[in-house]
Formats: C-alpha cells, structure tokens, sequence
C-alpha cells in the first residue's frame, strides 16, 4: 500500500471512531446513575433535617419543663403558714398551698386534669376573709378561672409526696400536729387541728417520654 493510501486509511479510522459518541444505552445508564446518587443524596440531607427539627424540638420542651418546674419551686420554697387556712395540702389531684407574694399572701392551685397541668393563683390580699374565700374557691377549679395558666400538657400523673420524719410519705396521708401558736390565737387552721408542714416536697410526673421526679425543700417557717 503507498503512502497516500495509508494516510487516508488512518482519516477514515479516525473519523469513524470519533462520529460513534456514546450510544443510547451508555446515556440511560448514566443517567440512571446520576438519579440514584441524587436519590441517595436527597434522602441523606432529609434525614438530617428531620433529626435537626426531633433535636430541636426535644431541647425546646426541656426548657419548657425546667421553666415549669422553676415555678413550682418558686411557689413552694415562698409557702408561708398562717392561721387562716392550711398552708399546704395534697387531695389526690390538687396541690394548694398560701404562699407569701408581693402585696401579701396568696392561695395558689396546681392541678392536673385531663392531662393538663395548670396553675391557678389567687390576688395577694392581707385580710384573712379574702384568703379563707380563696381557699374555697381552689377547691371548686373548672380550669378556666381568671388566673388559671396552662403549664404542662401530655402528663398522665402527678404523684406527690411529703417528707416527713425521716421517709417519703403519701401526702394525702396525716402528718403530726403543729404546736399551737403562741398567744392561744383561735380559727380555722391554728392550734391542734393544724398539721405540721412537712419538709420537703416530690414531685413524679408521668409524660410520654418516661417519668420525672422533683425533690423541693421548703423553707423553714418562722416561729
């Protein structure tokens, strides 16, 4: 074969191989590849998406519970005695307490009904008729009284104990009798039908992530 005839078997080898490209089946498996990597890809970043907003949203109600239960401390460490009305007292599903409180003493309420923990709380007054009136009306809560603020919702329990002596015990059960006050001041809640405050309080709450528990100690009271 000459030169010439060499030269231009090599333009048409180069030609032809050049014209081929990628042929259809190379195309649809690319592209094939392309959606499965994009796929993969996708369902990575919605996975961490998804973990960001359950991460978020876990750390939001944490705070929300530290927050509530920063109030329950508050109101039990200020619970002050007086002769009026008992300071403290447990039924099963209210915890009522008079508490010291700017401008005077107030009757607070927590109460968890329908899994709604609330809290209500009565005007500061200094007149005793007014703290005995509110103390009736913590015993008659719909849920809906001026006052009443929702705290907790999604708790199934609310289990309180007192400690009294040297032991947890129920607080629905009696405690010892306080010493009558000095000067034989008389009424409801003084004398010998006016149990002793116990010295700390618990707190188990049952919430859909498990339970949780709340040890408060109380303030001594003056004498």
């Amino acid at each position: 074969m000459s030169v010439r005839h060499r030269a231009c078997a090599r333009r048409g080898w180069r030609g032809t191989r050049n014209a081929s490209g990628f042929t259809l089946v190379e195309v649809l498996v690319a592209l094939t590849i392309m959606a499965v990597v994009a796929a993969m890809a996708w369902q990575g970043i919605d996975g961490i998406s998804r973990s960001r907003q359950a991460s978020q949203a876990a750390l939001e109600q944490t705070l929300h519970i530290n927050t509530v239960l920063a109030q329950w401390e508050q109101d039990l460490m200020s619970v002050e005695e007086t002769l009026t009305v008992p300071a403290l007292a447990f039924d099963g599903q209210t915890l009522r307490m008079t508490r010291s409180a700017e401008g005077g003493v107030q009757c607070v309420a927590w109460s968890l009904r329908d899994g709604v923990w609330r809290r209500w709380a009565a005007t500061p007054t200094v007149r005793a008729e007014d703290l005995r009136q509110q103390w009736l009306r913590s015993q008659q809560l719909l849920g809906n009284e001026p006052g009443t603020l929702t705290m907790l919702e999604g708790a199934s329990a609310a289990l309180v104990y007192f400690w009294r002596g040297n032991s947890w015990s129920n607080a629905q059960s009696s405690g010892d009798q306080a010493a009558p006050p000095a000067g034989g001041a008389s009424g409801a809640g003084s004398g010998g039908d006016r149990e002793k405050l116990p010295s700390g309080v618990r707190i188990v709450l049952t919430l859909p992530g498990g339970t949780l528990t709340r040890d408060v100690v109380l303030a001594p009271q003056t004498p």
